[in-house]
């Protein structure tokens, strides 16, 4: 063998060796609605791209993007029944005009070494990746409507564009269930430029993580109704964030070098208003920045509470100016460490409403803690594993086409992915007659976000309700387990359905985790909840039993411990995905997330829960929770019919009595509750969203000329000590929050940019 040979060989085992596992795995996921001989999965250099530096490769990604000839691109309201997982190998993918990612698609990139996407100097487009573009004067998709969608592992380069033209990096107005994570923007330094690495002006999301920043005017403008982002990095920007306004927003783990201005929240509105609602700046460092923050609110800016903000556990070094007001510094900067600030109103015994100044800083539990803040985990990739240590479901049987059962396939799979290995769940609609068994030390991924239903008669009876995935047999029982990327859903009805039941203890050093695992009940091809079946009945209480799709959506029972969730949507569909113009359906599931641990310690970063019909998150017995901006909405067809019916109130899950509690309440009291907490202590709330804009589909009610009437309550504190709230967002609701059954704040005392806003509340 010549030495030349030797080499090339030895080359060529080392890449093989070291590809990324999502490259060699074999690929054959089905959607069973898209066609025959559709493909899922997606390799851009199948499709030509070279990836060289140098070869435009424009054209052969958009070839990858939209193969099959039927993807939900310009025109498409959406769906989910045309999904695709487009990956890209190492290298640098030279483009000269925008990539559009069509509706339900995730971009992938190798995470051991990032490829990069480089404009070239003349690029042409909104965004090297424009996640909703501009076909006309409006987006291609309403904003607040575009689900299901990731990008991740990426390098996004604009440096060959001179400085001075206009361009953007990414291009992403979405909303839940979508995700950015692990991507770098490189931008020109020079005083000129005009870059701005991510754009983002509608939506109501969301998740990011774990992006940096690098030179450009602008590392991020911001306009989203609500946000978690954390670990994002800013090096040398001329300012880190602009928010362009939001109702409210949490940044965690932010990290600003030789920055500007570090987050502009100064946003002016309509007739001098503020656009800005709200921000959670924790535990963050500003280095070598010019000023941390900068905002507008004052005790006389209009709304009332825009403009609020907190600080905590934020770092600064060499920082003349730690907020700048609009006429001049509010708080000094120097090299120090802020432990809580805040401006805004607070509902705080013995204190005043109006907030502007030092505060207490919460003290957290050890056991919720990690190495800088609260404990947090980055979605696990598996880049160390080779394709060799993955099972998949559809090597061990499992269909996933919709129709056959596949319930002993994926038991199968589950039972076989031990000793290390992974189950890697293939795109796919997998339907499941009975209960999946999930043990201790079991790792799932998905492909595309493939989707687990829960069908059949094992489910049909609300009065003896069985879980679809049971994690852990018994409640207590210990060990850990990853989920990461897909939905548990229903085929039909389903009204003994709990989607998921999760019993694990896991060691708080080393939790459990579910990342960017959604629950979807009805609104999809497959569900059989769609326009056809539940299609919305304006002015009528009439129940339609066929139209029951769960029993609650994730039920943490007493024992459990140790779980870290991470960008999860539980949402019963309001509207059908597939239609083309994505018509409002009625789709009932008794209970949103219920976790009744009585040990505790549960990290909810990003999560949201939604249309539910008793509640859409319920606390009892239970302690030590983290949460970073979660959000709800209540169902759209309420008060028609109300919470009373049809599900009967469970006293052991100490489900709420509407018929009681509601005895002398004006308006519409028997309503879904967004939050309740009972008999429980030590909540950390950073940021929330709960929303009620409907009054049987008529979204009148949810304005402040109307009175924000669309409901009496939303949040419910029930013999519940140490419950600190920052940044509570309300829509809709007479009361923002009731303490055992007495409202402790009206919207009308707190208006902000459309909801209304207490930016501090502690129970004692």
């Amino acid at each position: 063998m010549r030495f030349s040979t030797f080499l090339t060989a030895v080359a060529s085992l080392a890449v093989g060796i070291n590809a990324y596992w999502l490259e060699d795995v074999t690929h054959q996921g089905v959607a069973p609605f898209a066609g025959s001989g559709y493909k899922v999965f997606r390799n851009v250099k199948d499709y030509g791209a070279k990836g060289d530096g140098s070869t435009d490769d424009t054209a052969a990604i958009a070839a990858a993007l939209n193969d099959g000839g039927n993807r939900c691109l310009q025109g498409c309201a959406s769906t989910t029944t045309t999904p695709a997982v487009v990956y890209f190998p190492s290298g640098t993918y030279v483009l000269s005009k925008s990539l559009m990612p069509p509706y339900f698609t995730q971009l992938i990139g190798d995470p051991t070494n990032r490829p990069v996407l480089k404009a070239t100097a003349n690029f042409a487009g909104f965004g090297l990746v424009d996640g909703n573009p501009y076909f006309t004067e409006n987006l291609n998709w309403l904003s607040v409507n575009v689900f299901y969608r990731q990008m991740r592992n990426f390098v996004i380069d604009t440096t060959a564009i001179a400085p001075g033209t206009a361009a953007t990096g990414i291009h992403w107005p979405t909303s839940q269930a979508t995700s950015l994570i692990n991507i770098e923007f490189n931008m020109p330094t020079d005083p000129s430029t005009v870059h701005v690495g991510l754009f983002v002006e509608s939506g109501s999301g969301g998740f990011m993580s774990d992006l940096t920043f690098n030179g450009g005017a602008t590392g991020a403008s911001l306009g989203n109704q609500q946000y978690t982002m954390r670990n994002l990095v800013f090096n040398n920007c001329q300012t880190g964030i602009i928010q362009l306004w939001n109702w409210g927003w949490t940044y965690i783990n932010l990290q600003f070098n030789n920055v500007g201005t570090g987050i502009d929240i100064s946003a002016p509105g309509a007739d001098n208003t503020l656009a800005v609602g709200s921000a959670i700046i924790m535990d963050s460092t500003f280095t070598d920045t010019q000023v941390a923050v900068k905002t507008a609110y004052t005790t006389s800016t209009t709304p009332d509470t825009a403009g609020s903000v907190i600080l905590e556990n934020v770092k600064l070094s060499n920082v003349p100016t730690a907020v700048q007001g609009g006429s001049g510094s509010l708080l000094a900067g120097g090299s120090t460490t802020i432990a809580g600030w805040g401006q805004g109103h607070q509902y705080v015994a013995g204190a005043n409403r109006e907030l502007s100044g030092t505060i207490t800083p919460n003290s957290r539990p050890a056991s919720l803690t990690g190495s800088n803040g609260f404990y947090s985990r980055s979605k696990p990739q598996y880049e160390n594993l080779a394709a060799s240590d993955f099972v998949s479901a559809r090597s061990s049987g499992a269909k996933g086409d919709g129709t056959t059962d596949d319930t002993a396939a994926l038991q199968s799979a589950i039972n076989s992915a031990t000793n290390g290995k992974v189950l890697f769940l293939d795109y796919g609609l997998y339907k499941v007659t009975g209960t999946l068994k999930i043990p201790a030390g079991t790792k799932i991924i998905g492909e595309g976000y493939p989707v687990i239903m829960a069908s059949g008669s094992f489910f049909g009876d609300m009065s003896n309700p069985k879980p679809l995935l049971q994690v852990g047999a018994n409640s207590g029982d210990a060990g850990q387990v990853e989920l990461t990327d897909f939905v548990v859903g229903n085929s039909g009805p389903a009204p003994g359905a709990t989607l998921i039941e999760w019993n694990l203890a896991s060691d708080v050093a080393n939790p459990s985790g579910m990342w960017e695992v959604h629950a979807r009940v009805g609104g999809f091809s497959g569900s059989n909840m769609q326009v056809a079946q539940c299609v919305k009945n304006v002015g009528s209480a009439n129940i339609n039993t066929n139209c029951i799709g769960a029993y609650m959506l994730m039920h943490v029972t007493p024992k459990a411990t140790g779980l870290y969730m991470e960008n999860t949507w539980l949402w019963t569909a309001d509207h059908d995905i597939e239609d083309s113009t994505n018509t409002q359906i009625t789709v009932f599931s008794g209970r949103g997330l219920y976790i009744e641990s009585t040990v505790g310690n549960f990290w909810l970063v990003g999560t949201a829960c939604e249309h539910n019909h008793l509640y859409n998150y319920q606390f009892a017995n239970t302690k030590n929770i983290f949460v970073s901006m979660f959000q709800t909405e209540t169902p759209y067809y309420m008060p028609l019919p109300d919470a009373t019916k049809p599900f009967p109130v469970v006293p052991s899950l100490n489900d709420p009595d509407f018929a009681a509690s509601c005895s002398g309440v004006s308006g519409n009291c028997a309503e879904s509750w967004g939050l309740r907490i009972i008999d429980s202590t030590d909540f950390f709330i950073y940021g929330a969203g709960f929303y009620s804009f409907f009054n049987n589909y008529d979204t009148s009610c949810s304005t402040v000329e109307a009175g924000e009437n669309c409901q009496s309550r939303i949040v419910s504190l029930e013999n519940a000590s140490n419950i600190n709230i920052y940044g509570l967002n309300t829509i809709g609701s007479l009361s923002m929050l009731d303490k055992d059954g007495t409202s402790v704040a009206s919207w009308k005392d707190n208006v902000n940019v459309y909801p209304a806003n207490i930016m501090m509340y502690k129970s004692g």
